[in-house]
């Protein structure tokens, strides 16, 4: 382990009496054991995570089902983490939808914006969940924004909601 070298020479030199001077030799070989018997132990005993993924519901397959305008929402998702939105679905092109501009944030985010149209449907239909949202992204748009954008969908508890293709008529609206 450990090791101390003496030597049996006198250490007499003219001027008079030096110290001896001790060399120390520690063997580092058993703390290496140690150290890959614990890497072995631990990579052994270790449980490795599963990759989570937010389980996606995919619509049946047939033709689509109409909605109307009174029960749509559309989110336009766009760079910098911005994110506009419009009542219907905007396909009246002798009326053009009003775009609106939001954010992700706590208040007077997309959110609130959610929960009214909740409301609204809610009241004209007496059901909450008759409300369709269109999450469509630009090209522009981050990854993390649709994932925001489909977080919202979950905190609100929308319980239908698409992600489409943006339009070219909606990229002129936005400017891209």
């Amino acid at each position: 382990m450990a090791e101390m070298n003496t030597s049996t020479e006198n250490g007499c030199q003219r001027g008079g009496r030096r110290s001896k001077k001790l060399s120390t030799r520690v063997d580092m070989t058993p703390m290496v054991d140690l150290g890959f018997l614990l890497i072995t132990f631990f990579m052994l005993t270790t449980v490795l995570t599963k990759p989570g993924a937010m389980p996606l519901v995919m619509p049946a397959d047939g033709p689509p089902t109409p909605v109307g305008d009174s029960k749509a929402l559309t989110l336009l998702i766009h760079g910098n983490n911005r994110i506009s939105w419009y009542d219907g679905q905007g396909q009246d092109a002798q009326h053009p939808p009003v775009i609106y501009a939001s954010n992700f944030s706590v208040h007077n985010g997309i959110g609130e914006v959610i929960r009214a149209k909740q409301q609204k449907v809610a009241s004209a239909t007496g059901d909450a969940d008759q409300l369709v949202v269109m999450i469509k992204a630009a090209g522009s748009a981050r990854y993390r924004s649709v994932v925001d954008a489909l977080d919202e969908m979950k905190i609100n508890r929308v319980a239908r909601y698409a992600i489409t293709d943006i339009t070219p008529e909606e990229l002129e609206m936005l400017g891209e």
